[in-house]
């Protein structure tokens, strides 16, 4: 089956008020393209998932910017100013997660597990109003799966069937939110014939994948640049 997709395509399966996962850490291997169009549209009241929540001026910063985004669901949401800015206004409302438990929440979402239970959260405001429950003399945390009504991924390359290949980095978060939304779009760099990718370094299979398009342009920004001189410089 040929998956390939545009980004128009894309855009028509994002509605106002959806849940949108979407992969990367910061600003590295995320779907910059499909932030970009998905800012032209503006789609309105979106609960988006993700590690961080971009920068101002890129990634997700960009949405955020452009008054689209309701709900942040993160592990972090530092680098942020407009979003602190949001937050406090009460324009936005922020759910944090410890980065384990916000992984294994979506990943529990992909493989159709309701919930699970943890122990890191036992005893600080991130347990509050959720169930606790001893095991072997030790408290866990309930925590419930996340899924997405949709799904945003940076891959570095994919065949037109839709398996995903990544490089380094852009491998956080991106495999597992492929798993948990009832539509991923895959954006890539490469798109290939099927039967081209080494079987060994597809990490996520076709059969997660709805639509891959070929993004055009990429910045790929550093989130911080910190420069210091090397040690034992000058002598």
């Amino acid at each position: 089956m040929n998956k390939v997709g545009t980004i128009e395509a894309a855009m028509e399966r994002i509605q106002d008020g959806a849940t949108l996962l979407m992969g990367g850490f910061g600003v590295c291997g995320i779907p910059e393209n499909l932030v970009r169009a998905l800012q032209q549209r503006g789609t309105k009241n979106l609960t988006i998932v993700s590690n961080n929540a971009g920068v101002e001026g890129a990634g997700i910063g960009l949405l955020i910017e452009n008054g689209q985004v309701r709900k942040m669901i993160s592990s972090y949401i530092g680098e942020n100013k407009v979003l602190e800015q949001k937050v406090i206004a009460g324009e936005i409302e922020v759910e944090l997660n410890p980065q384990g438990t916000l992984a294994e929440r979506v990943r529990a979402g992909g493989a159709g597990i309701p919930a699970f239970f943890t122990p890191t959260g036992v005893g600080t405001p991130v347990a509050e109003g959720k169930e606790t429950r001893n095991f072997n003399g030790r408290d866990y945390l309930m925590e419930t799966a996340i899924r997405g009504d949709v799904a945003f991924v940076k891959a570095y390359k994919a065949d037109k069937h839709g398996n995903l290949v990544y490089r380094m980095t852009a491998r956080n978060f991106n495999p597992v939110m492929a798993t948990a939304a009832d539509f991923v779009v895959a954006e890539v760099e490469e798109i290939v014939e099927a039967g081209q990718l080494d079987a060994e370094q597809i990490v996520t299979p076709s059969v997660f994948v709805d639509m891959v398009i070929k993004g055009e342009r990429y910045d790929k920004r550093i989130e911080k640049r910190v420069n210091r001189q090397k040690s034992g410089a000058g002598i």
